[in-house]
Formats: structure tokens, sequence, C-alpha cells
């Protein structure tokens, strides 16, 4: 029986380590430039060029985020620096590989998406299966008692086996996993006809991720929506800017009114501060959180830290005359602070509240904020928060 356990215990940590090493393979590169070895060096300098993709976007006014369309640029995108998210999937873009997979129903090469609907099946059949062995234990004990008199301990069996199942020894059925199945997991006549899937999915970038790979990394090209021509870095800086101003009709490319406190503005430099000390940087809005910081990115390991954005103005006076209503530059409530610290610890992330300090525009002139070089006013203080657990802090 040992021998039986340590073969297959050896089989699965062998395929535990194949899939990490693969995993690794895929994202080996932490920004879409590659730097490949130097081959040739001249005066001591390398004549290798990185390897830049120049990938392509198209900029939507509507919900302030920037489309790649391209399959294979949004792959890219993603493998080599989880930037931005699929429209159709969770985050990875795996939209075309869930059809596929619904169509050819073998159960293997699971996506994300895939994996958490199987496992919410399974724990909702757990869930059922343990209610109905409960109501059948305390009826035979009810009837055990009141036809012979004699109290019975409910869910053990005679030989002293449990009954009603627990978390650690149920096992999901075949016909529960076929019952949450949706119709269109319903594998196909083999005489039919198929139809090539078409890929509906597009890679949906944020304003600050689509601005980094602009200006930080020059990799991506920022299309009009309405001309489909290329935005200059000018046009990108003035557009983005002004996505984020109170208007019926956006105004793309058209010179915004200066100011420090645009949202934008704000919102990247927590960004670019957390993204240029290598965290791999994904919203938080689950956590009701601004960012949430991985060590290497979503599919090695959870997030360690979860960001609140709070916006200080250094005048008070810029602040009363803004036409901004920036998100926690008010003073905010113990109530709020409490709740987000909690909801954060339960999932085992840290609580790091990110001051940017506003540069007042009294000391620094507006006509800096024509470029980015005003990113050099800014200034980013951190506190870390953590919650208070007496049983677990006592030592």
């Amino acid at each position: 029986m040992s021998l039986i356990n340590q073969t297959s215990h050896s089989k699965a940590s062998l395929k535990s380590s194949s899939r990490r090493a693969e995993t690794a393979r895929v994202y080996a590169h932490p920004i879409p430039i590659i730097f490949p070895e130097p081959t040739y060096k001249f005066l001591g300098l390398s004549l290798t060029r990185p390897l830049n993709p120049h990938c392509t976007a198209l900029f939507d006014p509507l919900t302030r985020s920037a489309w790649v369309s391209n399959s294979g640029d949004a792959t890219l995108l993603w493998q080599r620096g989880f930037f931005g998210k699929g429209d159709l999937s969770r985050s990875e873009p795996s939209w075309l590989a869930r059809q596929i997979n619904a169509r050819q129903m073998k159960g293997k090469g699971l996506t994300s998406e895939e994996i958490t609907a199987k496992r919410r099946a399974e724990r909702k059949q757990f869930k059922l299966d343990r209610a109905k062995a409960i109501a059948a234990a305390a009826a035979e004990a009810e009837t055990a008692f009141n036809e012979q008199g004699r109290v019975i301990a409910p869910g053990i069996a005679p030989d002293g086996t449990r009954i009603i199942p627990s978390a650690a020894t149920w096992k999901p059925t075949s016909a529960s996993v076929l019952s949450e199945q949706s119709p269109l997991d319903v594998a196909p006549d083999e005489e039919e006809e198929i139809e090539p899937i078409q890929d509906l999915e597009h890679l949906q970038l944020s304003l600050q991720e689509a601005f980094f790979l602009v200006w930080a990394l020059d990799c991506l090209t920022i299309l009009h929506p309405e001309t489909n021509t290329s935005f200059t870095l000018a046009e990108i800086w003035n557009t983005f800017q002004n996505a984020h101003i109170p208007s019926s009709v956006p105004q793309l490319n058209a010179p915004s009114p200066p100011r420090f406190d645009n949202p934008f503005l704000v919102s990247y430099i927590a960004y670019h501060h957390y993204r240029s000390l290598g965290w791999v940087v994904k919203s938080g809005i689950k956590f009701c959180v601004d960012y949430l910081l991985y060590k290497r990115g979503p599919v090695f390991q959870h997030a360690e830290f979860a960001i609140v954005v709070i916006p200080v103005y250094e005048d008070p006076e810029d602040q009363a005359n803004s036409p901004f209503t920036l998100q926690n530059a008010e003073p905010f409530t113990w109530s709020w602070l409490s709740t987000i610290n909690r909801v954060n610890s339960q999932v085992q992330k840290t609580l790091v509240l990110s001051y940017i300090t506003i540069p007042a525009q009294s000391r620094v002139s507006p006509t800096i904020l024509s470029s980015p070089a005003c990113f050099a006013h800014y200034s980013v203080r951190e506190v870390v928060l953590r919650r208070f657990i007496p049983a677990r802090m006592r030592d």
C-alpha cells in the first residue's frame, strides 16, 4: 500500500512541477519588450536591439479604455505583464478557448472560468447532499425514539461510520456535474458540419495601462475611434485627461484645462509608481480598493497588497476651486476604513493607503501640465494598515 501511495504521490508531484514549469515558460517576460542576450559588442556597447512588439489598440471614450482587437496582440500583452482583461472573461482573454472546449467536450485544458464554474457546481451539490443526509438522519432518529423509545446518534451508522458527508470525504458524482452543465456544453452530432468559431472577445486596457504601454514602454499605438488614425503622444495626453472631464460630448484630442488634480493623472501616478517598482498592478474593485499588487502575476499567486489611492491637496484652495470630485479626497470614516481592512484581511491581503500629494498651482506653473514632465512634482507616501487579531498576534 505504501508503494502505491508513493507512486501516486510522485506522479502528482511530477505533473504539478511540469505544469509550473510550463506556466513559468509562457509568462517568462515581465513586460512586452524583450531584451535578448547581446550577441555582438563594439567598443563595449551591445549592438543587439530590443524586440518591440508594437501592438495596436482603439480608444473608446465611452468606457474610458483602449480595446485591443487583434488576438495576437491581446495574448502578447497578457502573457508579458498581464496587461488588461478580456471583456468576455474574468481576467485572461479565454472566451474562444472556452467555446472550443465546450464544443469538443474533452474535459481537458480547462480555463480559469471553467474551473471556477466546476468548483461552484460541486460545492452546490455537496451542500444539497449534506442537507439531504442531515434530514434523513434526523428523521431516522425521531422514528427510532417514537417507535422504540431509544435515542440514537444521528448521522452515525451501526458500524460507527458517518452517514452525513463531510467536505473531506464527499466526492462529486458524474450525474451532478452533468446536471450543472449548460446547453452549450452538449457535444454536437459528428455528422453535423461544424462552423468555425469567430473570436468576439477583445482585450480591454484601462487608460493607466494604455498610457504606461505608450509612454513608458513605447510598445502600443492608440487609434482614433472615428478616423482610425494613430494618436500622437501629445494627443493621447490630452485625450486621456479629457475623458474624465464632465461633458455630454467627449472632446478627444482637444487641449484639456490644466489641472494637477485631473483623475487620470492622480490614478496614473499610483499605477506608474508600483509598476516601475516591479509589481503587477491590477484593478482592485472586487475587494473595494483601487489596485491590487501581484509579485509575479495572477497565474502564480494571489495579490499580496491592496492599494487605496488617497489624493492630498498641497493647497486646500485648489480643492475648493476644483471641478473634479476625487474619490477619497475627503476624510473617510473609521467604519469605512474598518470595513475595507476587514475585507482584505479575510483574503490575506495587506491594506496600503497610498497618499498622492497634488502640487499647488500657486507653486508650480500650470504650463508644465502640457507634458508628462509634470509627474516629477507629485509625491507618493504609503501607510501600511494591518488588522489586529489577538488570537493570532499574541506572540
